[in-house]
């Protein structure tokens, strides 16, 4: 019986010296690539002074329309992620890619991600970069913002591109922040990555891009920002309830069939939103959420037949 009693001990020590030296190896080797990573990510863009802090833009293109594009939450790299739909849009237009902060390059912060603050900060980028007058396009959750910021800027606002956006009446989930950060912070969702790497939602571009996009994804995940954007949620998406489309703004949302097959009032709900808008209209585009990775020429082509039959009837 003692020797039985001392064989399973062996064994549970051994099995419990094994699981700390998994843990901590998952943990260092994080913290080793993530060291090294830091020096390999590759700069893009500018930066603009925001509110004390450097808000990371690119402006591609010549045109004499601006476009102001708006990433949805949680975008690793906005600049890298829209980079097809931004080769698409920059012959035509002078494209802005905005970062806000805690996402791709620019600066973390820990000022409270409300609608309000979110949607000041990128007025203050477009008046430092001395942009008067312009479209905002917007992926997901910058349906959110996007709508608040056209109520308070309708006479800048040219027209709002809407890319399978978020609005107010969805439903939405909480996200487990604290244990989510855990798992970053822990090593074991750079594990969970190569272990399987679909889970990261890419863009159709070139490896090496990829690679700056996985390399971002680790320095940002639910950082300070992005988690005060997630505990922020319900808060903004309620306070947009009260908020309608200016009636004289194009409008135009791009509609995933998939988004609409799991959420059968997806339409309806940006139907409502256009009910009282003179120039809107909805295209469903067969695709994911992320259909400026896959139909970002067809979402470029029927912009600029939008925006220009629109600028003919103003």
């Amino acid at each position: 019986m003692k020797k039985l009693l001392k064989i399973i001990l062996i064994v549970l020590c051994t099995i419990l010296t094994v699981l700390v030296v998994f843990v901590a190896s998952v943990y260092v080797v994080n913290l080793i690539s993530k060291e090294r990573e830091q020096g390999k990510i590759e700069a893009y863009g500018q930066k603009v002074l925001v509110d004390g802090k450097q808000m990371n833009v690119l402006i591609q293109g010549d045109g004499k329309e601006t476009i102001v594009l708006l990433p949805g939450y949680g975008t690793a790299s906005p600049v890298l992620d829209f980079k097809s739909l931004v080769k698409e849009l920059s012959p035509y237009y002078r494209v802005v890619v905005i970062e806000p902060f805690g996402y791709g390059l620019s600066d973390d912060t820990d000022k409270a991600r409300t609608s309000q603050n979110i949607v000041d900060e990128i007025h203050e980028c477009l008046q430092k970069l001395n942009i008067k007058k312009y479209t905002l396009m917007g992926h997901s959750i910058s349906g959110i913002y996007g709508l608040e910021y056209v109520n308070q800027y309708e006479k800048e606002v040219q027209a709002f591109v809407g890319i399978d956006t978020s609005v107010p009446q969805q439903e939405t989930d909480e996200l487990p922040v604290s244990s989510l950060q855990l798992l970053n912070q822990s090593g074991f969702y750079r594990l969970l990555l190569k272990v399987n790497p679909d889970q990261l939602v890419m863009p159709n571009v070139d490896q090496q891009t990829k690679d700056q996009i996985k390399m971002l994804t680790f320095r940002n995940f639910l950082n300070e920002s992005q988690a005060s954007e997630a505990e922020n949620f319900t808060n903004n998406f309620k306070n947009a309830e009260r908020l309608h489309f200016p009636k004289r703004l194009p409008v135009v949302f791009y509609l995933a069939d998939q988004t609409e097959e799991e959420t059968p009032s997806w339409k309806p709900m940006h139907e409502e939103l256009l009910k009282n808008v003179d120039h809107g209209k909805i295209v469903t585009f067969k695709g994911g959420h992320y259909l400026h990775h896959t139909k970002s020429k067809e979402i470029a082509d029927d912009v600029r037949e939008f925006l220009s039959n629109n600028e003919r009837s103003r």
